[in-house]
C-alpha cells in the first residue's frame, strides 16, 4: 500500500477537516481497459470490534478466487458521515493479506453521495490508489425520482443541484441500491460495472459475497473473531 494519508487516531472535528482536504484530490474517469479482477468490501460490528471482509472475483466470470478478513477494536465514535474512520482500519488490515490485487473495488458504502463528497469508497479509493464504486443499501444524502421497476432501471441521485450518484434497481420487487463514484470512476462507469457484476440479486456480486463473508465471521465464537 501507498504511504498513509493521515493518522486514524483523530477526533470527529479533525476527521471532517481531513475529508474536506482530501476530497479535492479525487478524480473521476472511465473504467480500466484491462479488467481481470474485481474486489468487494463489507464491514460489520460485534462486541466492540469492526470486522472487515475483502473478496476478489475473476472478471467477467465473477468466480470467487480469494477472501480475507480482519478485526480491530472500534476506537472512533459513531458519527453519520464519518464511518470511514471506523471502517478504514479493519479494511486496510484485511487488504494487506491479499494475494490477488483487484483492478476495481466495490464498497458497501458511499462514494461522492456523501455530505462532503467523501464516503468510504472515496476515502479508501484514494488511500489505495484504486478505482472504486460506492454501493450502499440506504441513502445518506440527496433526492431522486421514482426508480423504474424493471431490473437495470435507475434514477439520478441529486444533492444541492448536483448529480452525486444513481439509485439502481438490480432485481424486480426489491429495494434499489445507491451507486456513486468513489475514486477514478465516473458515474456512467460505476453503473456499467455494477450491472456487469450483478447476477440477479439485489446487490452486485462483489459486495454480496463480501457481506456473506463478514456475516459468517460474525457467527464465529468471540475468541476466534478476536484472533483474525
Amino acid at each position: 500500500m501507498a504511504k498513509p494519508l493521515h493518522s486514524w487516531n483523530v477526533t470527529p472535528k479533525e476527521a471532517v477537516r481531513i475529508q474536506r482536504r482530501l476530497q479535492a484530490r479525487l478524480w473521476f474517469g472511465d473504467a480500466p481497459r484491462e479488467l481481470e479482477r474485481v474486489g468487494g468490501v463489507d464491514v460489520s460490528y460485534v462486541q466492540g470490534q469492526a470486522l472487515a471482509a475483502v473478496v476478489i472475483l475473476e472478471f467477467p466470470g465473477l468466480r470467487l478466487i480469494e477472501a480475507v478478513h480482519a478485526a480491530v477494536p472500534v476506537n472512533f465514535p459513531y458519527v453519520p458521515g464519518l464511518l470511514s474512520f471506523r471502517e478504514g482500519p479493519p479494511v486496510l488490515k484485511a487488504w494487506k493479506q491479499l494475494q490477488h490485487v483487484p483492478d476495481v473495488v466495490f464498497f458497501d458504502g458511499h462514494g461522492m453521495a456523501h455530505p462532503r463528497g467523501f464516503g468510504l469508497a472515496s476515502h479508501l479509493g484514494l488511500w489505495l490508489h484504486k478505482p472504486t464504486v460506492g454501493c450502499a443499501k440506504s441513502r445518506l444524502v440527496g433526492s431522486h425520482d421514482r426508480v423504474p421497476e424493471e431490473p437495470g432501471g435507475f434514477s439520478l441521485l441529486i444533492h444541492r443541484d448536483k448529480v452525486i450518484g444513481a439509485v439502481l434497481r438490480n432485481r424486480a420487487r426489491t429495494r434499489p441500491i445507491f451507486i456513486s463514484p468513489g475514486h477514478r470512476l465516473c458515474l456512467a462507469a460505476c453503473l456499467d460495472l455494477t450491472r456487469r457484476c450483478s447476477q440477479g440479486y439485489r446487490l452486485p456480486e462483489p459486495t454480496r459475497l463480501a457481506h456473506r463473508e463478514v456475516t459468517t465471521l460474525r457467527r464465529r465464537p468471540p475468541h476466534r473473531i478476536s484472533s483474525v
